[in-house]
């Protein structure tokens, strides 16, 4: 199936836990792209910011949801708290009487983790916390929302994550913590398929490429708009992809009346791309975990031809 050929989602429910920035963000603007309605949750408001101390908030997730022509709904909620996920489930129980789409996008790490550290060497409170919230928000928020999720047959939870599951099981990703956090997820979408399927629902692991989130492009110092400045620094980002591309894979996975067939698998935005048809906002489909096998890890120049 294409995307050309997918079904809207119109009538759908989608609750995106994480969603103020980066992925998240993306993956619920496209899903409202698409007529869902969507909840979006973070701890980011216009009245506080959380320890990221970062502009973006999800009432702004939301008013960009609804202006791409969904319904998009701001609910504060710290997941590492039960009770507020709890609390968060229930509205939507009340409002909706159903759930359909799940993605469990809660993060939070990016001032955490420390690049080549050793578990002896990294901060152990930092990476302690890290584990917490990149883990067991997930499974906070999933002992809540899935049986929600189960009421009506073709739920769908996804598990993101940084990384297939074929690259992340033979490479060190950053550091200790990093790496478990990561690999952490992936099994949790393969233990939730083992768990969903017999019950008409289907979970994955989904990882975007290399993305142009607000914060990778703060620290290269460029915009959207001239995030190719950033190549002479580092050439290798010219496989970047913007929120966006991630977000139509999430969108096109929940439009598949057939998306059981990738239950309890681990998947990219690359290549789901190549299945469904849709592209990245400048019309280009890159495949970054090609790319990243092929051409960057063996240390070739960068050259996106084919790969994008």
């Amino acid at each position: 199936m294409t995307l050309e050929g997918a079904e809207g989602l119109e009538g759908r429910v989608a609750l995106v836990a994480g969603a103020t920035r980066g992925a998240g963000r993306g993956i619920a603007v496209q899903l409202g792209a698409r007529g869902a309605t969507v909840y979006v949750s973070g701890r980011s408001t216009r009245g506080r910011r959380s320890e990221y101390d970062r502009p973006e908030t999800i009432e702004e997730t939301a008013e960009l949801v609804t202006a791409a022509g969904g319904r998009g709904i701001a609910v504060v909620a710290d997941h590492l708290v039960p009770g507020e996920v709890e609390a968060l489930v229930r509205r939507i129980d009340t409002e909706q009487g159903r759930l359909d789409v799940l993605v469990n996008d809660i993060w939070g790490g990016e001032l955490l983790f420390e690049w080549d550290s050793t578990v002896w060497e990294h901060d152990l409170d930092k990476g302690l916390r890290l584990l917490r919230l990149a883990v067991e928000t997930h499974a906070i928020t999933s002992h809540f929302a899935v049986p929600l999720l189960l009421r009506e047959p073709g739920g769908l939870v996804v598990e993101m994550t940084d990384g297939t599951a074929d690259y992340n099981a033979t490479r060190y990703r950053v550091s200790f913590f990093y790496d478990i956090a990561k690999s952490s997820v992936l099994r949790m979408a393969f233990a939730l398929g083992h768990e969903l399927g017999p019950r008409g629902a289907t979970a994955v692991a989904l990882t975007p490429g290399w993305l142009r989130s607000e914060m990778m492009l703060d620290a290269y110092g460029v915009t959207e708009e001239t995030w190719r400045d950033a190549l002479a620094k580092s050439p290798h980002f010219a496989i970047s992809e913007t929120p966006a591309y991630v977000g139509r894979a999430v969108a096109a996975l929940a439009a598949d009346p057939e998306v059981s067939r990738w239950n309890g698998r681990s998947l990219s935005s690359g290549r789901l791309a190549q299945v469904y048809g849709f592209t990245d906002l400048d019309g280009s489909r890159p495949d970054a975990w090609r790319y990243l096998v092929e051409v960057q890890d063996p240390g070739r120049p960068a050259n996106t031809t084919g790969y994008r």
